[in-house]
């Protein structure tokens, strides 16, 4: 099956940056949409952002001007921009990629904004 991996968390400064990748084995992710997704503790698990395969996108409102998320179908790899990141930012971020009724779900990677 499907195996995405996240990278790129760690620890930010408030105001700072931060490209988060999600990497993709097999060959059906082009057929993908894919999103990234937090979950804050104590909170449920939001979407931020996704992205079609033609590369149509959505938009969390909370994120909306601050985040931009891109894929490279030729790299197996969808990425998210994040910038003027917030300490309500922190949260675990997951990877998230689907076909109809199949779900795909990577480990998270933490992202901590904190001075």
């Amino acid at each position: 099956q499907v195996q995405l991996v996240e990278s790129g968390g760690g620890l930010v400064q408030p105001g700072g940056s931060l490209r988060l990748s999600c990497a993709a084995s097999g060959s059906i992710f082009s057929f993908l949409v894919m999103g990234w997704y937090r979950q804050a503790p104590g909170k449920e698990r939001e979407l931020v952002a996704d992205i079609s395969r033609s590369g149509r996108t959505n938009y969390a409102d909370s994120v909306k001007d601050r985040s931009t998320i891109s894929r490279d179908n030729a790299k197996n790899t969808v990425y998210l921009q994040m910038t003027s990141l917030k300490p309500e930012d922190t949260a675990v971020y997951y990877c998230k990629g689907n076909f109809g009724s199949m779900e795909f779900w990577g480990r998270g990677t933490l992202v901590t904004v904190s001075s």
